[in-house]
């Protein structure tokens, strides 16, 4: 078991280096070439790569050992129950549990507020809740995007019905929201899939697609990072709406 374990890490270490390489050659480049400057501080930019790599093999390990087996089991087990109410309610409360305390959402939304203080579109006072406000909009409509993808799943609906439809919304409603919340909401779409939503909202997909009989996990399980990449723009315009 341990032999194995061994292997597979030494695997996994040599596919992070090789993923790596681009990054350390382009960095590299411009830094040697365009530049012609030496790396500042290079012991302590190859201790950190070093860590680098090290971290992402240990998440990648980790993602294959834990977070896509406890998906996959999970869907089975709520399929197996025969209860769409907790299997929607899971869906739901996972797409917002692993939102709302998203880092990279938190940083956005505070940036957000601080921005908007600094161009007298809000108060001081409410700058908290202003990114609060932002947080929690975000985190409620990756939980429903999950909920209705999960439901599409379920009913085998296809999912570009679904997407083209959404991106309809999105547009129209850019028409009318103010522009200082467009840009924001866009890039909302994009910090609500963190390393721990994905992994686990696709191996719920797939999962619950081999479960259900007539569905596939190729054409069905996926497309649900697609729904939560989706529905925060439209609730951060929304939420711009109401607030300027």
């Amino acid at each position: 078991m341990l032999a194995k374990l061994g292997r597979s890490l030494v695997r996994k270490l040599k596919y992070s280096i090789l993923d790596l390489i681009p990054i350390i050659a382009v960095v590299s480049f411009f830094q040697l070439v365009v530049l012609k400057q030496p790396f500042p501080n290079l012991t302590e930019v190859l201790v950190g790569l070093v860590f680098v790599v090290l971290g992402l093999m240990l998440f990648i390990e980790g993602l294959e050992i834990a977070l896509f087996p406890i998906g996959e089991n999970l869907s089975y087990a709520l399929a197996k129950k025969g209860s769409v109410f907790w299997l929607l309610l899971f869906s739901f409360l996972l797409g917002f549990s692993t939102t709302i305390a998203e880092p990279a959402l938190i940083a956005v939304a505070k940036e957000a507020a601080e921005i908007a203080v600094e161009s007298n579109l809000i108060k001081s006072e409410i700058k908290s809740s202003y990114a609060m406000g932002l947080r929690l909009s975000v985190a409620f409509s990756v939980g429903l995007a999950i909920l209705i993808g999960i439901w599409r799943i379920i009913k085998g609906w296809p999912v570009y019905y679904f997407i083209i439809g959404g991106y309809l919304i999105v547009i129209v409603m850019t028409i009318f929201a103010p522009v200082e919340i467009i840009g924001i909401a866009y890039d909302a779409g994009g910090v609500t899939t963190s390393t721990i939503t994905v992994p686990l909202v696709t191996a719920l997909g797939v999962g619950l697609a081999t479960v259900i009989e007539g569905r596939s996990p190729l054409t069905d399980g996926f497309g649900l990072i697609a729904f939560a990449s989706l529905l925060p723009m439209m609730f951060v315009m929304a939420y711009g709406m109401l607030i300027f």
